[in-house]
């Protein structure tokens, strides 16, 4: 939790005010919106919990739909590796996320040391987002990537979860990725594959919280510290 509200208050830092700020998810981003909630900036987000917690603190969230430019977005994510691609698989709200992002000057991660590998470890699944009609033929095209499918299912909901706009969540695990682009690249060209989960070419930076201290990332840069 310490490093959490640490990785958050540097954060915190790049936040100014006039700026249209996108929020992800997750227990970080809740901490970088106690400490932006007092400056003169709106939000977005595709979050509904980040979206309420938001406006109880007092920030104008906009609607998304009628935004088309972010100074500045963050996030959390499963995974994020040292070429800036990063895996999200606990929300289901990455294809949101996405739009978000393309919006964004900016768009970086928030993470501690254990979300960080040198390459993507793949140890949490790969969300594709399908539309149902699609279902069977995405489900055969993905398996014979060696892909192993689970539909995404909830403990207090019967039947298995879909996505905000109605689609289907496969949560699907890969062993041995070779080329991470090339995977990306495979699913989103198969029709009724709405997006992925991996996020590739889309990260500017990421700030990292260790026991050391807290640093920075950019796109083709060392981390520093911060």
């Amino acid at each position: 939790m310490i490093m959490k509200k640490k990785c958050a208050l540097y954060a915190s830092k790049l936040v100014k005010d006039g700026m249209v700020v996108g929020l992800g998810g997750g227990s970080t981003i809740s901490y970088l919106i106690d400490y932006v909630k007092d400056k003169d900036i709106k939000v977005v987000s595709p979050s509904s919990k980040t979206v309420l917690l938001a406006q109880k603190m007092g920030l104008t969230v906009l609607n998304t739909q009628y935004v088309d430019h972010v100074d500045i977005a963050f996030d959390g994510c499963d995974e994020v590796d040292s070429h800036l691609n990063a895996l999200k698989s606990g929300g289901g709200i990455h294809t949101q996320e996405k739009i978000i992002a393309s919006m964004a000057g900016e768009y970086i991660v928030l993470v501690d040391e254990s979300k960080f590998h040198e390459t993507l470890a793949f140890k949490v699944p790969v969300v594709v987002e399908v539309l149902p009609k699609a279902y069977s033929i995405v489900k055969k095209k993905i398996e014979k990537l060696n892909g192993n499918i689970e539909l995404r299912t909830a403990s207090n909901k019967d039947g298995f979860l879909m996505s905000d706009e109605g689609n289907i969540l496969l949560d699907v695990y890969f062993d041995g990725v070779q080329d991470i682009r090339l995977l990306n690249q495979t699913l989103l060209m198969m029709p009724g594959v709405v997006d992925t989960s991996l996020f590739v070419d889309i990260l500017t930076g990421m700030i990292l919280v260790n026991d050391k201290g807290v640093f920075k990332k950019e796109r083709n840069g060392e981390f520093y510290a911060l």
